[in-house]
């Protein structure tokens, strides 16, 4: 048998773009993935009632629909559809209330919406949305290294070094202006608190205005479809239903590449590792876990503001003070729910006149503790009666997350906390972290910069590494 010129050890996003751009460096490669469907954390499956399709991680992707490897690629051509909803995100405001603040895909309506706080909201976001493209080039990838857009991105780092919290205080001066802000927040998984959750609530408002909100029609599954198709095109190989254990397991090719956790790539170096290299992957941090809900609704949910229907994504938080509270220790009696209402703008998803509904829930790390009465009462105040619409709801616990994806250690499903730190050093601090010390061997997981989210461009620029060290490629990314 010829030998691979690269074999990739996970199928998740990252994994499949790797695998897509050595592919289309006209190399030799196999994915091995454990799991009977390629994908990772974006596969999509039945998990509650027959003819209802919930997505098992990832349910709205933003980061993809901007992502600089996916927009490169024809995957269109190979079945991936984007739905894009009127509004990307609603957020419901005041428990038993009927108010809600939106993030328009217009910057200038989501400002007047704002009142009193449009001209601060067009102002933090108005000059980075003129070279959003030239900021994500400099973003997703290692920020030890050049910019090639150096005055866009001084000025998304004078915004986003402080925490979301002091900067929800001090820019924003409406309740509406601030919950919205704290529930982009609060996406980081981190408590709101934390020296650089900014960048992450700029990144998020931004692409809400340059992208949208999308998600693939059928399920996120469709996304890994895409992937996989478009690579077999290109002549790589996927193989489901392969457990990677030890370096037995790889067949012999010339590069590996590792889509997985830190621990899972040292299983894979061996004694070949060096004990400091190992002690610096050992000390990698990871963030707190979530608890997923995925639910068959009888019909839509009942919000009491009709306008959050307008959107796919919701936060349902309540005030910049409740999702502040409820991030700070992860055990809020009252926590900030982020949701997905796919049915709305997809009934593909669901038999006719029903909806499913997708939700999560941050929880300390590694908790199994059953949060699902806090979550559903929360919902209830912002949408009462959505109790007697459940027909079904599968729990995901953070262990069973983690026993899913080696890379989500104990339900972080962000591949390691996304502290100020740890954007530098992930997973150590050096200037190309996808290299490893035993050469031929790359870790490409979100583990790597840029981090979490669905992009692909950790696979993507670990790939180019790759192509650079040991088949003389120039980087043309």
């Amino acid at each position: 048998m010829q030998r691979l010129d690269a074999v990739v050890v996970g199928s998740g996003p990252n994994g499949l773009a790797a695998a897509i751009t050595l592919a289309r460096a006209g190399l030799r490669v196999q994915v091995l993935e454990a799991h009977g469907r390629p994908g990772g954390g974006v596969q999509s499956a039945a998990l509650t009632l027959p003819g209802f399709t919930h997505d098992l991680g990832s349910a709205i992707h933003p980061l993809a629909a901007a992502s600089p490897a996916f927009r490169q690629w024809p995957l269109h051509a190979f079945g991936l559809d984007w739905v894009q909803p009127e509004v990307p995100v609603a957020h419901t405001l005041w428990p038993g209330s009927s108010g809600a603040v939106l993030l328009e895909r217009s910057l200038e309506a989501t400002a007047e919406g704002l009142g009193r706080d449009g001209p601060a909201w067009r102002a933090m976001f108005g000059p980075l949305l003129a070279d959003w493209e030239g900021l994500l080039h400099d973003i997703l990838r290692p920020l030890l290294r050049l910019p090639g857009h150096p005055l866009t991105l001084a000025r998304f780092g004078l915004r986003g070094l402080p925490s979301a919290e002091f900067v929800g205080r001090t820019v924003f001066q409406t309740p509406q202006g601030r919950a919205l802000w704290a529930g982009l927040a609060a996406h980081t998984t981190l408590p709101l608190g934390t020296p650089g959750t900014a960048a992450m609530t700029l990144v998020l408002g931004l692409l809400a205005h340059a992208v949208g909100y999308p998600f693939p029609r059928g399920g996120a599954q469709a996304l890994a479809d895409a992937m996989t198709a478009y690579l077999r095109f290109l002549g790589g190989e996927v193989l489901t239903g392969v457990t990677v254990r030890g370096p037995t397991d790889l067949p012999e090719a010339r590069v590996v590449l590792v889509d997985s956790s830190p621990a899972v790539l040292l299983k894979l170096l061996g004694d070949r590792a060096p004990a400091a290299y190992r002690r610096a992957l050992e000390r990698f941090r990871y963030g707190p876990g979530i608890q997923k809900f995925d639910y068959a609704l009888s019909g839509p949910p009942p919000w009491l503001d009709g306008r959050v229907n307008r959107s796919a994504t919701v936060h349902v938080g309540g005030s910049f003070k409740d999702i502040v509270r409820s991030e700070r220790a992860f055990t809020s009696a009252r926590p900030y729910v982020l949701a997905a209402q796919h049915t709305l703008f997809d009934p593909t998803r669901a038999p006719a006149g029903q909806h499913t509904f997708w939700a999560y829930a941050h929880v300390p790390s590694g908790s199994a503790a059953d949060i699902r009465p806090q979550v559903e009462a929360q919902l209830e105040r912002f949408a009462p009666g959505f109790r007697e619409r459940v027909l079904a709801c599968h729990v995901t616990t953070a262990p069973q997350l983690a026993a899913f994806s080696p890379v989500m250690v104990s339900g972080d499903v962000n591949g390691g906390a996304s502290t100020l730190w740890q954007l530098l050093a992930r997973p150590t601090p050096a200037l190309t972290p996808y290299r490893t010390p035993v050469r031929g061997y790359y870790l490409c997981s979100s583990s790597t910069p840029p981090g979490g989210g669905v992009h692909g461009m950790a696979g993507y620029h670990a790939a180019l590494t790759a192509l650079r060290d040991e088949f003389g490629e120039q980087d043309h990314g």
